[in-house]
């Protein structure tokens, strides 16, 4: 597991650690799809990993009102449907899929910056390396 530098920041979720399989926020430890926001927590956010992933799923992400969607894809960069794609442009959000490490580490920079950002993740308990 990669821990990172803790910030003085401590008002908002900050990942403390990651690997492909979990993912770590404040004290608690995630191994499932979830949704991070500065001010909010989604510890349980989907069935299934980003193959299942649909459009209906992205209604819990709309309220956060991120002007940027970093999505985790576990141990490697994956992209998702077409349909998941045009969701988020017909909102004119950015949708930036990532390995679940530099989802997590681009989180914590954007989320210090105050800027509206959401980390969506899929850990992947298959794949614990």
């Amino acid at each position: 597991m990669m821990k990172l530098n803790e910030d003085a920041n401590l008002g908002i979720n900050l990942i403390r650690a990651y690997s492909p399989d979990a993912v770590t926020v404040g004290a608690q430890r995630l191994t499932r799809p979830c949704l991070i926001a500065a001010q909010a927590l989604v510890t349980d956010w989907t069935n299934g990993g980003l193959d299942d992933l649909e459009v209906d799923a992205l209604e819990a992400i709309w309220p956060l009102a991120p002007q940027v969607v970093l999505l985790g894809t576990g141990a490697r960069q994956r992209f998702p449907t077409a349909a998941i794609r045009a969701a988020f442009a017909r909102r004119n959000i950015a949708l930036e899929p990532m390995d679940i490490g530099a989802a997590c580490r681009t989180y914590n920079v954007l989320a210090q910056e105050d800027r509206a950002v959401v980390a969506a993740l899929f850990p992947d308990p298959a794949d614990p390396s």
